[in-house]
């Protein structure tokens, strides 16, 4: 008789979130989650069948924050942005799991629910069949991928600073632009962006 389980499937997608926002996602482990629990790390195999299944649960947990509610009526553009903001505003809370969403996206039900709000938005704005894939598509790499540019490359690092202090003669426009970028917010960056892919969606 296998033996009775001391914890849910919440407490270890907690644990594991504690570890990687303190340990960054190379400190995730079976182990490392153990421990946090207080159990050791077979124990842990009792409720999932690998680190990809324990990934899975830390993406639902975080995701599972995000409002999928549909946005008050509107011109579409601007629901879809509400929409768009909420969910990096639920990404960048923990930085160090964006990595793993892209993976794992499809496996989370509160992530396929904001999905489907949006496709819902694009339908009455009259955006469907292959275009509205393209177009759900593109959203959800400009969401994961700008939020992960503001964490692990942002306008004011180091990387635009050296950026800035290239060679004039030999890179202009890329120093020139690393100068401007230093004094663009990273809401003015995401919402910047996210507006010129709108106008390309319209």
């Amino acid at each position: 008789m296998p033996r009775p389980r001391s914890h849910t499937t919440a407490q270890l997608a907690a644990a594991a979130l504690i570890v990687i926002d303190r340990d960054g996602l190379p400190g995730l482990s079976m182990r490392a989650v153990a421990t946090e629990l207080g159990i050791s790390p077979m124990a842990l195999y009792r409720y999932v069948r690998d680190r990809e299944e324990l990934e899975a649960l830390v993406v639902e947990l975080v995701l599972s924050a995000v409002d999928t509610a549909p946005p008050p009526p509107g011109p579409w553009p601007g629901r879809i942005t509400v929409l768009a903001r909420r969910l990096r505003e639920t990404m960048c809370a923990h930085p160090a799991v964006l990595p793993l969403t892209l993976t794992h996206r499809h496996r989370s039900h509160s992530g396929l629910r904001w999905s489907e709000t949006v496709l819902g938005v694009l339908t009455e704005a009259g955006i469907e069949a292959e275009e509205r894939v393209l177009a759900l598509r593109a959203l959800i790499a400009y969401v994961i991928g700008a939020s992960q540019l503001e964490h692990l490359g942002p306008l004011s690092g180091p990387g635009t600073t050296a950026i800035a202090d290239l060679p004039g003669d030999q890179f202009p426009y890329m120093s020139a632009t690393a100068r401007d970028a230093r004094s663009v917010t990273p809401d003015r960056e995401f919402d910047g962006g996210l507006e010129l892919l709108l106008r390309g969606l319209a």
